[in-house]
């Protein structure tokens, strides 16, 4: 991997998940001075909002629960979520705010904004009656001025609360990004679940940018997987929400089950989810979007640059059909694009003399031209800077040699 950064290595331990997790949470609570939960409504937020009402009903105190209603969810959510409100011990804040949010669907739109006042008529779903609409230090106007749900996080919390932890159920095999997040080997943390918010456009922590304490995410269940986040529930009797049996009987597909807004680079990949198992919604949701209908149909084609990406045409260098690419996004957005694949080529040239190849990841920095065109065409707004995981020897054996057998074929053609 082509990084200074270090990861806590995998372990293997004697407890199980559930008292690891059970653990963790103890911990949270005992460390910080103001604890809150962050609730989707999916499911692994709620065996973390079950982990933390456990403990904080075995000290005597109320939990705090803090949801982002995104509008262009399942009802079965909303209903979920106002169950959850009724239990004892629970304080929810039920936030109906257009944070922002990306809409990979479109490039002539690339973000689009839940609950935007501008677009009342649009909205997919009536306002909940328990929706809180207003947030100090929120901003309504511009639309462009609105924080994402990260990025809001500071105005959630106040510096008299002290240090402020929020609970989130972020796993690591969900993806290489949420690996990463609890798996990197950080000075500054206590624990490698717990990590400081660095969410805010100054890059400070957000609870600098208000004038005193912290704000600390953690993650108790980084090491479940789906399997453990679905025997947890049905072992302890905890609710859940019925939107995942919509998707079951429709035949869904457990790692494609996803109750939040399907817009997305990675998300967009469900769009048919909503479409067939939850078509009460799915009609609003096809055109509250810019481009959500068409990405419905065809988010898994080199339409999209998920099946097939574009190649260069004849002449042309795959340098020259990216920045064609580039080009294609409206300049506030190229210029987010075009900067994460300078990242990743830069990162490539910093830790190699190598050439980028067109097909062949390299071995160590897992860079080649095909990637950086699906990456071009996909668009990273988010900025990650995120390239395979070629820390792995067999991987890392794996690609050397895919790498070495292109590498050969070009120069004996004289490609390179």
């Amino acid at each position: 991997m082509p990084s200074s950064v270090r990861y806590h290595p995998k372990q293997e331990v004697e407890q199980s998940v559930l008292d690891l997790a059970r653990e963790r949470t103890a911990w949270c609570f005992d460390e910080f001075d103001h604890v809150a939960v962050s609730f989707s409504g999916g499911k692994d937020s709620t065996v973390v909002l079950n982990l933390a009402l456990e403990e904080s009903r075995r000290r005597g105190l109320r939990l705090r629960v803090i949801h982002y209603d995104e509008e262009a969810i399942p009802l079965q959510t909303e209903e979920y979520v106002r169950r959850v409100g009724l239990e004892d011990g629970v304080d929810l804040e039920w936030y109906c705010l257009p944070v922002k949010h990306r809409n990979a669907c479109s490039r002539k739109e690339p973000f689009w904004w839940p609950w935007a006042p501008e677009v009342r008529d649009r909205w997919v779903r009536p306002l909940p009656p328990e929706a809180i609409t207003e947030l100090e230090g929120f901003p309504i106007d511009p639309p462009e001025a609105r924080p994402t749900i990260p990025n809001n996080n500071g105005n959630l919390f106040h510096p008299r609360q002290g240090n402020c932890c929020l609970l989130m159920g972020i796993r690591a095999d969900e993806s290489l990004t949420r690996y990463r997040a609890v798996a990197r080997a950080d000075t500054k943390r206590a624990q490698p679940y717990v990590t400081p918010d660095y969410a805010t456009t100054s890059g400070r922590w957000t609870g600098q940018a208000h004038g005193g304490g912290f704000i600390w995410k953690a993650y108790p269940i980084y090491d479940w997987t789906t399997e453990d986040v679905w025997t947890a529930p049905a072992t302890l009797g905890w609710d859940y929400n019925r939107a995942y049996d919509a998707m079951e009987m429709a035949g869904v597909p457990h790692r494609a089950q996803r109750c939040a807004p399907p817009f997305g680079e990675e998300p967009m990949l469900g769009l048919w989810v909503f479409a067939h198992a939850f078509p009460e919604v799915w009609d609003g949701m096809s055109r509250r979007v810019p481009g959500a209908a068409t990405a419905a149909r065809y988010s898994q084609t080199e339409l999209y640059g998920t099946a097939k990406v574009a190649e260069p045409r004849p002449g042309q260098t795959w340098e020259e059909r990216i920045l064609e690419e580039v080009e294609r996004y409206r300049p506030s957005e190229a210029k987010i694009v075009a900067r994460s694949l300078r990242w990743a080529i830069g990162s490539h040239y910093k830790n190699t003399s190598d050439p980028i190849l067109p097909d062949s990841p390299h071995p160590i920095t897992g860079v080649c031209w095909r990637r950086l065109m699906g990456w071009a065409m996909k668009g990273n707004l988010k900025g990650r800077k995120v390239m395979p995981n070629t820390s792995d020897p067999e991987t890392r054996a794996r690609l050397k040699v895919r790498y070495d057998d292109e590498l050969a074929r070009l120069r004996a053609e004289g490609g390179i």
